[in-house]
């Protein structure tokens, strides 16, 4: 065994397990980058990995492996640079291991950062939350989880994660309904619920029958469901409510939408920024601000404050056809 396996391991249990105390996440999506990389540099290279050596890994198999996340794989920039984030997370722990590797190492440091693109976030309009809130089939066991937890997700803007990592425990519905979760950063937060969203809850609860520490989310079996069945179960409820709303069809809908839907909502009720960076569980309020650029009536209420005196406010309506055709003759 070369130097590479024993320093990847030690990444893992020394660096990030005793040092940094990852989360499971963290660890999760190191763990998935690593097996990627792995894999591709014993198709590519005919070494396996158990016999990779430091040098192994320089800057120009490295910048190969981006790209093939790139151009094979199909993994968009954020992906890349995240997979990339973790590479160079083990090439400064190799660092102080091995300081012969110093400059093979400081070339894979300077891989830089892909830039990209930053598209206005997509949410959904109050008829599309709607049809989506009565796609599941109430008649069902799994249509009744699925709805409460859709009702959830839209009030609470909850990350996926945080969605399945619930457990009945994490519920009160007395006087100041609230839900608790555990999430993104190690941070511990509470979100107040509406009474709809309490009802639909309780109701839920009841028939689920839990103890505190089993997931409020669960499959037939009981286990918890993972993120791809989330999504499984939200592009077939996306499906059933487009036959009602066309309008929801045509939009790219992820967990994360609802989300973002979340937002918009709050930002649209006249919530501070601030306020929404502390329910959402955003690091920095800046992270907020993609919120501000996507809804057109803030930006529509400020260009109706900056018309000239005397100038009627208010957006363009295009005159009558008729009148029209009457004066440009």
């Amino acid at each position: 065994m070369t130097a590479l396996a024993p320093t990847m391991q030690a990444f893992f249990t020394d660096r990030l397990a005793r040092q940094r105390d990852a989360s499971p996440r963290t660890v999760a999506a190191y763990r998935d980058t690593f097996r990627l990389l792995l894999r591709f540099l014993d198709e590519r290279t005919g070494i396996p990995p158990t016999k990779l050596r430091i040098e192994d890994l320089d800057a120009s198999r490295i910048l190969a492996f981006l790209e093939h996340l790139e151009k094979e794989r199909h993994n968009s920039a954020r992906t890349r640079n995240a997979r990339l984030a973790a590479i160079r997370s083990l090439f400064r722990y190799a660092a102080l291991c091995h300081p012969e590797h110093a400059e093979l190492i400081a070339r894979v440091l300077a891989i830089p950062q892909k830039r990209f693109d930053r598209a206005i976030v997509s949410f959904l309009t109050g008829a599309e939350v709607d049809a989506l809130l009565a796609a599941p089939d109430n008649s069902r066991w799994e249509g009744r989880r699925d709805h409460a937890l859709l009702s959830l997700a839209v009030q609470t803007g909850l990350r996926v994660s945080e969605l399945i990592g619930l457990n009945c425990g994490d519920v009160a519905l007395g006087s100041g309904a609230h839900v608790r979760c555990f999430g993104k950063g190690r941070k511990a937060r509470v979100t107040p619920l509406t009474t709809s969203t309490a009802t639909v809850l309780r109701v839920w609860m009841e028939e689920r029958s839990g103890s505190v520490d089993e997931p409020l989310f669960p499959t037939r079996t009981g286990r918890r469901l993972s993120r791809d069945a989330v999504e499984h179960r939200l592009a077939k409820h996306v499906s059933q409510a487009a036959r009602e709303c066309p309008s929801i069809g045509a939009k790219r809908l992820t967990p994360h939408v609802l989300r973002h839907t979340t937002a918009m909502q709050l930002l649209q009720a006249g919530v501070d920024a601030t306020v929404i960076a502390l329910w959402l569980g955003h690091e920095d309020v800046r992270s907020t601000q993609i919120y501000l650029h996507a809804d057109l009536s803030i930006k529509e209420r400020a260009l109706a404050q900056t018309a000239p005196p005397g100038a009627k406010t208010g957006r363009y309506h295009p005159p009558d056809p008729l009148l029209a055709f009457l004066e440009s003759l």
